[in-house]
């Protein structure tokens, strides 16, 4: 059979959420992963679909399968240090791919096969996410609206409407936000904080009140302060809130050392503490009646005719009916099947590697988050 799209960490949270958008959509998908039995559901569901084992450390059977799918676009939604795996698969096989971001040093490799994916004609994405993700496209539309840029601060915030410990996302990612010194620009110099020394009490929009703080991990402070280096940018900061509920869970667990990323010896086995963990909370499920809120928001400030201009962007995130089991997950794996239909349309056909916002364009962009009820603000006013 051949596919539309291949799913690489298919069998994940946004795996599944990806998929099953794609396949609401009329698409053909390949789910790969290596773990059938958390798919089964979908394959059930949707006829235009089927599964493969994959392993992302065996790029020449990745490249295989691939080829073998006929798919136009690869959607790479395993954990972020398998990206350049992912991409060096896809290169290999021809074939153009997004993923949901990694880190500042893997974004910078695969931005570095920037020359390879021309010469191939083929486009790569990476951070195709909620932050990264739609947060880069918001800086992209107010972009053209700026002379002059001298500050972008972007975050994400959530709640729940219970006080109830759900995993948010990628447990090894959270923990890493939590511990991982955090680097932020300050007037054009690059710095680092600890994550919990920067913690502050912020309001947003649609989540309320709670702690917030700058985390590393994320690309956005290389990937915004390169796209704005042209009008100037001397500052750039990324924070995460999270509701104080989560928050005390993570922080003990982090504390008794489940976030621990050094093997120990466990009856003869060698585990990695922060491993055992993700897949003990990989069963863990969602309270009934359990829902989340988000907001993706980018903060602006700079100049335009010579006066000083100040603009907020942001992406609320409802509770969807029928997507309870995803929470506020969604606007992860929606916006990746969104960037992945816009090459597989040829809305978006530059080859080359890129982060979100030097090639999504914004308007049918936040036109398809619409459709699945996420809206855009511009200084409060919705503009999708």
């Amino acid at each position: 059979m051949k596919f539309d799209f291949i799913v690489v960490g298919a069998t994940g949270m946004q795996g599944r959420i990806v998929t099953r958008d794609l396949a609401e959509s009329g698409r053909s998908i390949l789910l790969c992963g290596r773990d059938k039995a958390r798919v089964e559901h979908l394959l059930k569901k949707f006829k235009k679909t089927s599964f493969e084992y994959v392993d992302l450390s065996d790029i020449e059977n990745t490249v295989s399968v691939i080829k073998n799918s006929r798919a136009k676009v690869v959607v790479c939604c395993a954990e972020g240090n398998w990206d350049l795996n992912s991409l060096k698969a896809c290169i290999k096989a021809g074939v153009h791919s997004i993923d949901l971001g990694s880190d500042i040093p893997m974004t910078k490799d695969q931005l570095a096969l920037d020359k390879v994916l021309k010469e191939k004609k083929l486009v790569h994405i990476t951070g195709c996410g909620s932050v990264p993700g739609i947060g880069n496209v918001m800086l992209n539309y107010a972009d053209g609206k700026f002379d002059k840029i001298d500050t972008v601060d972007v975050g994400f915030a959530w709640t729940s409407n219970m006080k109830k410990f759900v995993v948010p996302f990628s447990m090894e990612s959270i923990i890493e936000e939590f511990t991982a010194n955090a680097p932020y620009i300050h007037n054009g110099v690059i710095r680092k904080v600890k994550p919990m020394d920067s913690l502050s009490r912020v309001y947003h929009r649609s989540v309320g009140r709670e702690n917030e703080f700058k985390v590393g991990h994320h690309p956005e402070t290389y990937t915004f302060h390169e796209f704005c280096k042209k009008k100037g940018i001397r500052n750039v900061d990324f924070y995460a809130g999270f509701p104080d509920h989560s928050m005390q869970v993570i922080q003990n667990l982090i504390d008794l050392g489940f976030g621990n990323t050094k093997k120990i010896d466990y009856k003869g086995m060698k585990i990695v503490p922060v491993e055992f963990l993700t897949e003990v909370l990989k069963n863990l499920g969602y309270p009934k009646g359990y829902t989340e809120t988000e907001n993706l928001w980018v903060y602006i400030k700079g100049k335009h005719n010579g006066k000083v201009k100040e603009m907020l962007m942001e992406c609320v995130v409802p509770p969807l009916k029928g997507w309870e089991e995803a929470g506020c997950n969604i606007d992860t794996g929606m916006p990746a099947s969104i960037m992945a239909q816009m090459i597989f349309k040829k809305i978006i056909t530059k080859p080359g590697a890129y982060s979100p916002e030097y090639i999504v364009h914004p308007a049918p962009f936040f036109k398809e988050l619409r459709k699945r009820k996420l809206l855009v603000y511009q200084n409060g006013k919705v503009i999708n």
